[in-house]
């Protein structure tokens, strides 16, 4: 029978130690390597290596020039938790296209294969239940994750694919057909909810000019559809304002 006695005072736990060590470490001194990471923490490299391995694998590190920085998983977090982190895009920034085009506006990085919401504006209440709910989303699911696929070179995009499960055929095929014109208009579009709700996003890019992130308006769709030109001009007009900042992100977005 479980003491919940003995349950009452938490005990320590090594590997849930070291992996709290390893991303407290990162996010005081952001651009350790992993021979930095292997002195301070006192363990094995081949240990420090397979955490970090994992932690990237789930989007809550990424590497850059063999140093070590916060993922996007860490700031999907604050979104679930009702906090806001938008990284190179302000929340003045989501809050200006939510006014703009009336609909809700979601910040969305791609970390591993799923895509995850780390800012919002607007007042959709299923799709912002839903982010805070479950902060990963397939990318192959979402509007944001689509318009990201169809950035990716042919190689990447057919590793990607060849990964996907069987049941996930319908979903590579409904992409296969929709990629060339994601491509050519930059954007990327979904229906959800049974038909009751629409969502257009297209990708921002970083400083070199490569998709760093996804921004998704999502709304009612007898309201959405009929303007769907105007709102895709819209988004694609002010991604590219964004895009002219010289300003620098903290975070891997």
């Amino acid at each position: 029978m479980l003491d919940l006695k003995a349950t009452r005072v938490p005990h320590p736990h090594r590997t849930v130690d070291r992996v709290t060590r390893i991303l407290e470490e990162v996010l005081y001194n952001p651009g350790l390597g992993l021979a930095d990471l292997v002195r301070v923490m006192d363990t094995p490299k081949s240990s420090v290596h397979g955490f970090l391995r994992g932690l990237m694998a789930k989007g809550w590190l990424y590497e850059d020039n063999h140093r070590f920085y916060l993922g996007p998983a860490v700031y999907g977090l604050t979104l679930a938790s009702g906090n806001v982190r938008a990284g190179l895009v302000t929340h003045a920034d989501l809050l200006t296209l939510h006014e703009k085009t009336g609909a809700a506006v979601f910040l969305g990085v791609q970390a591993g294969d799923d895509l995850i919401y780390v800012a919002d504006a607007g007042s959709d209440h299923i799709v912002g239940f839903e982010a805070r709910t479950s902060i990963r989303r397939r990318l192959l699911v979402t509007a944001g994750g689509k318009a990201l696929l169809a950035t990716r070179s042919a190689a990447d995009l057919d590793a990607y694919l060849r990964r996907r499960l069987p049941e996930e055929r319908t979903l590579v095929d409904a992409f296969l057909s929709e990629c060339s014109d994601i491509r050519k208009r930059r954007v990327a579009i979904n229906v959800r909810e049974s038909g009751s709700r629409f969502a257009i996003a297209t990708t921002i890019p970083n400083r070199d000019g490569l998709p760093s992130a996804a921004i998704t308006i999502v709304g009612r769709s007898r309201e959405m559809q009929p303007r769907k030109r105007q709102l895709e001009a819209l988004l694609t007009d002010s991604v590219d304002a964004w895009a002219w900042r010289t300003d620098v992100a903290r975070e891997a977005i």
